[in-house]
Order: structure tokens, then sequence, then C-alpha cells
């Protein structure tokens, strides 16, 4: 990895746009007698660079090498502090936190009603935020002062106040048990992927329904819904269940939909709905569907209907491109999704350090499955080697195995047979160091580890054979999810028909269609 993206004084003064480095100028002015001293001149330096460079750092300012570490802290944290004072990082959260600080300095002068004033309001905006553990930390905030506020209506406020903390707290106990399951799943699904039998099944049910806490439905929030959505549809995620996916993802959704302020309020849980909506429309092949979605929240985005951030820019750059390319696949567009790369692959240099290395693998992937729909395989092959030849990232084994069994596919298809043994067994060896391969899996092996012993006018019949042989999985509980990261039973019709694949994906979507 590159030594600039280690740094993370270099990526923050990176990300920073022209109006920020501006308005820090400008504070920095106000410092008076700050304005030479070592952090400016680092700042200074470090935004002309390309590179991280720390022999250039010292060469061009007055900076010692034993003094460096402590100026690009002290650098760091005046970024923080111009940023913090930036409206556009006013969020109504920031702000109520704003208010508890003034609230705590004139707690600290003595002057306790004015205080209590202050936490009062600020008490009622996190209350309309459903930030409850911003409004139990103002809660307890209110009970020291009032502890030293002797009234008239003390007794009548304890009780107040003491109710209120005590809801606010089983809120806050109910919301963290519930965010607690939906990344306990996470963290469950990253160990063992998706179900692959009925053992399978039960233990992640077992394991669902021990760590569900009780509640009443009626009862929940904004944020406990959030949560509890959440956690279903990471359970039916890992079921492959695709209908219960859809169903959550759209009460996630509804949401929103329901208080539009919300998504200025939580845009990444908006956007994240969104996303997990239109992977559970696109797993279920629903096109109409996902059109509709897609529409939606492409227009939320160019409205600012959401709260624009750098980092809602990266998240909803990452959301609409790929969904974009489900777009094109769902349709059987494979030219049209070919001539939207260029532009995709400026923006994966523009967004790459806000964006993981994974979902740039990813990009790569569907890139790579954009060219094979189009009987491409050249370009093809050559993304597919961006995630093969990258060892440093660990990625996620169904796609790697994919992509294996892809290049193999693509190499055959283009017709680049003076290596095609040696592709055969390395492939070969590679998934069978998988665990639990899925029965498409060893199906594709088997017809893959056979292709070099067939001869030209033995191939037609061997397609019939493995097309026949995958078929039944096309619906099986545990399977069927092959087909939707390798689309085979495509390719082997577009080989036994002598037609390419996107003409067979079309077909099969108007189909669909009527």
């Amino acid at each position: 990895m590159a030594t600039e993206q280690k740094d993370v004084l270099f990526l923050l003064i990176k990300s920073l746009s022209k109006s920020e480095k501006r308005q820090f100028s400008l504070y920095v002015r106000r410092l008076g007698a700050n304005e030479d001293a070592n952090f400016m001149a680092l700042f200074k330096v470090i935004d002309k660079m390309e590179r991280y460079d720390e022999g250039l750092i010292l060469q061009k300012t007055s900076i010692k090498k034993r003094q460096l570490s402590n100026s690009k802290a002290h650098l760091y944290k005046q970024l923080l502090i111009s940023l913090r004072l930036n409206p556009l990082h006013q969020s109504p959260i920031t702000q109520i936190r704003e208010q508890l600080d003034f609230a705590s300095i004139l707690y600290n002068k003595g002057l306790y009603k004015q205080s209590l004033k202050i936490l009062d309001k600020a008490k009622t905006q996190a209350l309309d935020c459903v930030e409850t553990n911003l409004a139990y930390e103002i809660v307890e905030f209110e009970k020291i002062i009032e502890s030293q506020y002797i009234t008239r209506s003390m007794s009548n406020r304890a009780d107040e106040l003491a109710i209120q903390a005590k809801n606010l707290s089983l809120k806050n106990v109910l919301t963290s048990k519930l965010s607690n399951l939906s990344l306990q799943l996470y963290s469950l699904f990253l160990k063992m992927g998706y179900v692959k039998n009925d053992d399978d099944q039960k233990l992640v049910q077992s394991y669902f329904e021990a760590r569900l806490p009780e509640y009443k439905f009626h009862n929940l929030d904004f944020i406990e819904k959030l949560y509890l959505y959440k956690a279903y549809l990471w359970y039916s995620f890992m079921m492959q269940d695709f209908s219960l996916c859809y169903k959550y993802a759209q009460k996630w959704v509804d949401l929103f939909e329901q208080k539009p302020a919300m998504k200025q309020l939580h845009p990444v849980f908006y956007m994240k709905g969104c996303n997990y909506l239109l992977e559970a429309l696109y797993l279920a092949q629903h096109q109409s569907k996902f059109d509709a979605v897609f529409d939606k929240l492409e227009q939320d985005v160019y409205e600012n209907k959401i709260a624009t951030n750098d980092n809602t820019a990266s998240l909803s750059f990452l959301y609409l491109s790929q969904n974009k390319i489900n777009q094109f696949f769902l349709k059987g567009d494979f030219e049209g999704g070919i001539a939207m790369v260029p532009d995709l692959l400026k923006k994966i240099e523009l967004y790459k350090n806000r964006i993981d290395a994974h979902h740039i693998m990813v990009f790569y992937y569907k890139i790579a499955c954009l060219y094979f729909g189009n009987d491409d395989h050249k370009n093809c092959i050559l993304y597919l080697d961006k995630i093969i030849s990258n060892k440093e990232l660990k990625m996620r084994e169904d796609l790697l195995c994919y992509t294996r069994i892809l290049n193999l596919i693509s190499h055959y298809s283009a017709g680049y047979d003076h290596n095609i043994e040696s592709l055969i067994k390395s492939t070969y060896k590679f998934l069978l160091k998988m665990n639990e391969l899925y029965e498409v899996q060893r199906k594709i092996i088997t017809f893959l580890k056979n292709l070099g012993r067939l001869y030209p006018h033995e191939l037609k019949d061997a397609f019939k054979k493995l097309h026949a042989e995958l078929k039944v999985y096309e619906d099986h509980p545990y399977e069927k999810r092959a087909f939707l990261y390798l689309d085979i039973l495509s390719w082997l019709e577009s080989n036994i028909e002598g037609v390419t694949v996107g003409e067979i994906v079309e077909r099969k979507m108007r189909m669909l269609k009527k």
C-alpha cells in the first residue's frame, strides 16, 4: 500500500475542499502570531505534495526531525478545530453537543439557571432527532445542576428527571441490544458466509433467536425500529431468503419515507437501506421495482434531500455506481454498461481514499462481468487479473472463487489455449482449498477439469449436459445464489445456441416481463 495512504495528516489535508482550506487560513490569521508557526508551514508544504514525503517536509520547513511528530499532531488538531467551526459540518447533532458545551461553561461559572435553560432546549432537540443517548446525557447533567440549584419545585423536578432518566436508559439498552445483534450477525456472516445446508440454517436461526431481545413493537421509536429491521435483514441475507430480505429492506426505507426529515439527520442509514433494498430486488430479479427504487435514490441525492458531506458523497458514488451496473445486468445491456466504465474508473480514482479496497475489487469484478457479457474476453481477463494479482487484500471467499472460475471460462472462450491446461490445474487447486464448496461449484470444477480432454465435436453435448445438471439448482434454497455471481447458465446457453450472452439475458428478461 502506498505511503501516502498511511499518513492520516496527509489524507486529511488532501480531503479538504478549497473553501475549507480558505477557512483554515482565515482561522490561522485570527490566531495572529501563529500564522508563521511550524504547523502552518507544514500545512502549506503537505498541501502541495502529490505523495507524502517526509524528507521534503524537513527540507522545505524549519521543522527539525525530532519536532515533526508533535508539529503534525498540532496541525491535525488545528485542522479539526477549523472544520468544526465550518457551517457545512454543523449538523443538528453537533449543534446539540455545542449546546452541551455552552451549558457546561455556564455551570462552571455558577450560572445554574442559564445552564438549565440551554439544557432543556438541547434535550427537546435531542428527543426530536431521536438521539436518546444524547438526551440521557443531558438529563444526567440536569440532575447534577438541580441538586445544587434549590427551588420550591425541587421534589417534583427530581421525580420528573428520575422518570426521564429511567425511560431513556431502558430505550438505550434496547437500542444497544438490537444494534449489537445486527453487528454480531455481520460478524457471523464474515466467519461462515451464507447458509449452505440445513445444519447451517438451524445454527443461524438459533443464534438469532437467542440474541433477539424482547420488545413491544408499538413502543419502538425510529432508531429502535431501524436496528430491528437491520438485524432481520442480515438474518434473512444469511438464510438466503430473498423475499424476507426485500420485506425488511422495504420497511427500513419506509421509515425514512414516513419521516423525510430523517434523511438529513441520518443520511448514511437511509442510503444503506436503499442499497440493501436494491440488492434484494436484484437478487429477486425484479427489474421494474428495482428501476423505481434506483430512480428515487438518485433523485434524493441530486436534489440534496440527503445531507451532503464528504462521507455521503463517497457513499452515494459507491451505491449509485454499483447499482447502475446491476441495472445493466438486469436488462442484459452489457454494451451500455461498458460505456460507463471510463467515467467509473475516473471516479474510483477520485474516491480511492474514501472507499475500502474490497469495494474497488468488487467494481473490477462487475466490470469484468460486463465485458464477459459482451463477449469481450480480453478486457474481462484484464479486470479479473487486477483481483487475482492483489495478494495483499483478503477478500470474500465467494468473490475469489467466481473470479477464478470466470477467468478460466474467459480464457477458454477467448481461445487462449497455450496455457489453458496449467490454468485449469491452478484454478482447480485453488477452489479445492475452499471450505465446503457448493454443489454448483463442484460441478463447474469437474466440467472445467475435463475440458481439455474433449474434442471440438463433443463440446456442444458437454455444454448441454452441464446445463441440465445445473438447471435443477436454479431455485435451490442454498445453491441459487451461485448463479447471481456468475450467470453460468446463460453462458452455456450462448455456447449451445451460438449467440452472445447478452442476447440470452435480454431474452430472459423479456420473458419475465410477460
